[in-house]
């Protein structure tokens, strides 16, 4: 049963929360301030947690702080719950490490479902087969690619040039790299069908294929995987 801590100062929402949570079958701990979340953590483990901005004491964002910097926290989904008048707090929290964030009011059923996708990807994140970056899945043992949590269709090609990149994100390849890792020494084409298919790849997995977020083009040398894989 997977386990979320609930970090806020106001009773009603930590008993809204704490009530259909434990309905979807997580199990739940309240706290009503940073300092108490903080010790819960050190003494308990959590698979998310739910941190308010707005605290008495330690706020939401040296929480955020504090748990990025501990080896033994560092590596907890954070959805920060903030109000609408937070916009530059809400952008500081992110930067500082939490992974999503929820404007108060919310609907209860639109932070079920983020939890549900947070914790889903951290559970792929411990897969060493699996390679997550963004919106972007890649499953190297069922050979399949999921974007924005759709499935999409790749040739055997495709996959492979995706895979290459993907697995070794920052190295660059030189097309004639691409073009003999891919597809052989014995290949009769040139280097065009390296670039062909990495425009077959963007059209398929970049939200703008004119600024790709995935497959970098370092003109005149060749392709790398932008980033780390997460």
């Amino acid at each position: 049963m997977e386990s979320i801590l609930i970090v806020d100062d106001e009773v009603a929402i930590r008993e809204l929360l704490k009530y259909n949570l434990e309905k979807e079958g997580y199990k739940t701990t309240s706290a009503a301030d940073g300092e108490q979340a903080l010790n819960f953590m050190n003494k308990n483990k959590y698979d998310l947690v739910i941190l308010d901005l707005m605290l008495p004491g330690i706020n939401g964002l040296e929480v955020c702080r504090k748990m990025r910097q501990d080896p033994s926290l560092a590596r907890i989904p954070i959805i920060m719950l903030t109000a609408k008048g937070e916009e530059i707090d809400k952008v500081v929290g992110l930067e500082l490490g939490a992974d999503d964030y929820v404007t108060k009011p919310f609907g209860v059923r639109e932070l079920i479902a983020r939890i549900k996708v947070r914790l889903r990807r951290t559970s792929l994140d411990q897969d060493e087969n699996i390679i997550v970056k963004g919106d972007l899945v890649i499953d190297l043992n069922s050979f399949s690619i999921r974007v924005r949590d759709e499935e999409v269709d790749f040739t055997p090609k495709e996959f492979e040039l995706l895979r290459l990149l993907a697995t070794h994100p920052g190295k660059v390849y030189n097309r004639d790299d691409l073009l003999e890792k891919i597809w052989g020494y014995e290949y009769p084409g040139d280097t065009r069908t390296v670039d062909v298919h990495v425009r077959h790849l963007r059209q398929k997995i970049e939200k703008d294929p004119s600024n790709p977020e995935y497959i970098e083009t370092l003109r005149g040398i060749g392709y790398r995987f932008q980033g780390k894989s997460l």
